[in-house]
């Protein structure tokens, strides 16, 4: 063999490896999102190996590149840059034994993130109001490095209007809204706990990345982060309706 077709053979080898080993391929999109600058924080990226990304995206779609994927029903799972952008942004909010709450959890992904950085002690709540996307997320969920903790019961995922909320494990530490809202909801605000913070997409047509913060007498500081493009947050029939 000619030491060109023996490159091509090894290089052959390279790509077959590469794509048909999740654990690396992940660690690779997380490498690319350090390198870039998006993930700045070793925690972010621990989290985010352990939690792999191809677990939770629908059978044959590119679970690594930095696009958002339809999940059916109208939803997306975010771009991981977006995720990332996210952990970032609420990584002092989940600490071990915080409580975090999900709106819109979608696949499970984010949710399983929260719930390995506020650990066991903690809680993580995922609410979805389309009931098939909570089973097949609690299904994900199961197959991932987060399944012991879905197990003990830090971490759940229920059917509900995320707009209202979950009481039943407020007040939050950390509050993440992964589709777009008109205006913040109020219940969302009050369920924050003093100290916590929210991140909340907010607009129509232009939406901005609204990052609330609680102080401790319980008024709220609002800044915007950043323009982004997400699906909106609505009831369940209009979301059905497209």
């Amino acid at each position: 063999m000619n030491p060109k077709s023996k490159l091509n053979l090894i290089l052959h080898k390279v790509q077959q490896y590469w794509s048909g080993n999740a654990v690396n391929q992940n660690k690779g999109m997380v490498e690319n999102l350090q390198r870039y600058g998006i993930i700045q924080s070793r925690k972010v990226a621990e989290v985010m190996e352990t939690i792999d990304r191809g677990l939770f995206v629908p059978n044959g779609t590119p679970p690594y590149v930095d696009s958002p994927i339809p999940i059916g029903y109208n939803a997306t799972i975010s771009a991981p840059h977006m995720h990332a952008t996210c952990l970032q942004l609420l990584e002092e909010n989940l600490q071990p034994g915080m409580h975090a709450l999900d709106v819109g959890s979608g696949t499970g992904y984010l949710t399983a993130c929260f719930a390995m950085m506020v650990g066991p002690q903690g809680r993580a709540i995922g609410v979805e109001h389309i009931p098939e996307l909570v089973s097949s997320s609690t299904e994900n969920i199961q197959k991932s490095a987060a399944a012991s903790l879905l197990k003990d019961g830090s971490l759940s995922v229920h059917s509900g209007d995320g707009r209202q909320g979950w009481p039943e494990f407020a007040p939050y530490d950390a509050i993440h809204v992964g589709a777009a809202a008109k205006e913040i909801p109020q219940p969302l605000i009050d369920q924050l706990k003093p100290g916590g913070r929210m991140v909340i997409p907010v607009g129509v047509l232009f939406q901005d990345l609204q990052v609330v913060d609680k102080n401790s007498d319980g008024s709220v500081s609002i800044r915007t982060e950043t323009s982004v493009r997400y699906v909106p947050l609505t009831s369940k029939e209009a979301q059905l309706q497209g």
